[in-house]
């Protein structure tokens, strides 16, 4: 029986990574900016994961960005690391961070029936600049 738990606590701690777990129990940049340039929720019904990013923008770049959201512990992670790392990031096209670079900064072998959790929030954020570079008459 010891040894079933074992290896099912070695199991979780493949597929949940340090970085993962950190930014899951110590999420940065979670709450909403005070007024937000562009904003986006997200929501995947299949598993219930719902995140909304916010973004304040200067000079053409992040200059904050923030997240409110239910998920699994993946979501949480993944959005609490892109807000930290598309900081001083351009909006501009091929500028963003890619699939695959937030995918392996989460550190964890993260399984395709759980793609769609790691990158929700950042559906999120490409839908933020999406909205924001279309042209207003007031900015």
């Amino acid at each position: 029986m010891e040894n079933e738990n074992e290896n099912a606590m070695d199991r979780r701690q493949k597929l949940y990574s340090d970085t993962l777990l950190d930014h899951f129990r110590n999420p940065r940049n979670y709450g909403s900016l005070p007024s937000p340039d562009t904003a986006y929720e997200e929501f995947n019904p299949l598993c219930g994961d719902r995140v909304r990013i916010e973004l304040k923008i200067s000079d053409n770049r992040i200059a904050a960005a923030r997240f409110v959201g239910d998920g699994c512990a993946i979501c949480i992670a993944a959005a609490s690391l892109l807000t930290e790392l598309v900081l001083g990031v351009e909006i501009a096209p091929g500028a963003l961070i890619s699939d695959e670079d937030l995918l392996a900064s989460l550190k964890s072998d993260i399984k395709p029936s759980r793609m769609k959790c790691a990158l929700l929030p950042l559906y999120a954020l490409r839908s933020c600049v999406k909205i924001y570079k279309q042209p207003q008459t007031s900015r």
